[in-house]
């Protein structure tokens, strides 16, 4: 039986062979760099191992004291937040409205104490944001504001917010331009640039041979994660009595192991460079408005049998495509047994509250995060398994019992 997988590399055959070649002489270190960092004009780019090695640099540029605070839109990945701690820096959450997945203003200014000093928001899915009261509070507060974009690449025409002191973009293995790894970071202030800069020029150097090691490890998950083969390795798993989610889509997650700081301390490889210099070059605006396309097809098809987190933004171009269902691990297990791989997002979390600031826990995002559910959508996925699709879905959650979600609505709104 085919499964459709949840999401597909976004790389081509001839990029992963690009990207071999590379790793036997991929051009001179400082032309990568430079063609990487002008993809966007204004000189302002750093090229770094991946957001996370961004995260770790700015916080130590900034040289925070222990104890100062870190405020995250409060549902974002679980190695963000580990830096911040092992950094001996707080996560303190900003709850969310689920129609738009954007914190308010009022919940930053709750949230907001002596000790705040940084503010990480997140475009979640591949919506946009709207966030230009959002900034302008914080900066009337005092806070470095770090606009997270790792979801929400659009080529050069979002080259991020023009008044975020941060602009990070990610083309991490699943990432809509994937080479593989790799960040570009804006940085507006020319001398917290700079000091981040020099930081990383300390570090050593991704040694080529793990780039090969991934891109020939990549190639394979391509392969595998094709519908047929991949229905063939869910088939064999399930006789076997294990899940083939652990075997499998944890590989296809993993950029690095990120248990220690020196996993995250280290600099791109030439080849790496090479490879995103060409994914950056390459990269195809059709193709964002094929997916975009398709994933407004599939919300037309569901109507009211899913809410459906993130329609309150004007811009979402369906980096994933999120749906919330009350008992996600049978809706799950059902859209499998018809061939439909969804999942929900298990190195993403809730920011825990600090235990003496109780009134910040994120109940929004924790309630969004316990439903959420991942679909099959992309540009590739044929019309005819769309619609089969949503008539599974229909049939699985009909409009009665779609979640109530009036309830979930960020600390201080209406709570």
């Amino acid at each position: 039986m085919r499964l459709w997988p949840r999401t597909r590399l976004q790389i081509g055959w001839g990029d992963l062979a690009a990207g071999a070649l590379a790793c036997l002489g991929g051009g001179r270190r400082e032309d990568l760099t430079r063609r990487a960092e002008a993809y966007w004009p204004g000189g302002e780019t750093l090229a770094c191992f991946s957001v996370r090695s961004g995260l770790d640099l700015l916080l130590q540029a900034l040289d925070l004291q222990p104890e100062d605070e870190v405020i995250f839109s409060a549902l974002n990945v679980k190695g963000m937040i580990n830096i911040v701690r092992r950094g001996g820096l707080v996560p303190v959450p900003l709850d969310l409205d689920v129609a738009t997945v954007t914190p308010s203003v009022d919940a930053l200014k709750a949230a907001i104490s002596p000790k705040s000093k940084v503010l990480v928001v997140a475009h979640l899915f591949g919506c946009r944001l709207t966030l230009d009261a959002l900034i302008d509070a914080a900066h009337e507060a005092g806070l470095i504001v770090v606009e997270d974009c790792a979801q929400a690449f659009n080529g050069r025409a979002y080259p991020g917010h023009p008044k975020a002191d941060l602009c990070m973009f990610s083309f991490g293995p699943l990432k809509t331009a994937t080479a593989l790894g790799g960040a570009l970071v804006t940085v507006r202030d020319p001398a917290l640039r700079e000091r981040m800069r020099q930081i990383q020029e300390t570090y050593p150097v991704q040694p080529t041979k793990k780039q090969a090691k991934r891109i020939l490890q990549f190639a394979g998950l391509k392969l595998l994660t094709t519908p047929l083969v991949f229905g063939l390795v869910q088939q064999f798993f399930a006789l076997s009595g294990r899940d083939y989610e652990d075997a499998v889509a944890d590989r296809v997650r993993n950029v690095a192991v990120l248990k220690k700081a020196k996993n995250l301390r280290i600099r791109p490889s030439n080849a790496l460079l090479a490879l995103l210099c060409r994914r950056l070059e390459s990269f195809d605006s059709g193709f964002l408005a094929r997916r975009t396309a398709k994933g407004r097809r599939l919300t037309e098809l569901l109507g009211r049998s899913l809410v459906l987190p993130g329609q309150g933004n004007a811009h979402f171009d369906y980096w994933v495509f999120p749906a919330l269902a009350d008992h996600p691990r049978d809706f799950i297990a059902e859209l499998r047994r018809h061939g439909f791989d969804a999942a929900n997002l298990p190195r993403s979390q809730a920011v825990a509250a600090p235990e003496d600031r109780p009134q910040l826990e994120p109940r929004a995002a924790a309630e969004l995060l316990s439903k959420l559910v991942i679909l099959p959508c992309y540009e590739s996925l044929p019309d005819r398994e769309l619609q089969r699709m949503a008539s599974v879905v229909e049939a699985a959650s009909p409009p009665s019992s779609a979640p109530d979600c009036s309830g979930m609505q960020p600390a201080g709104e209406g709570a």
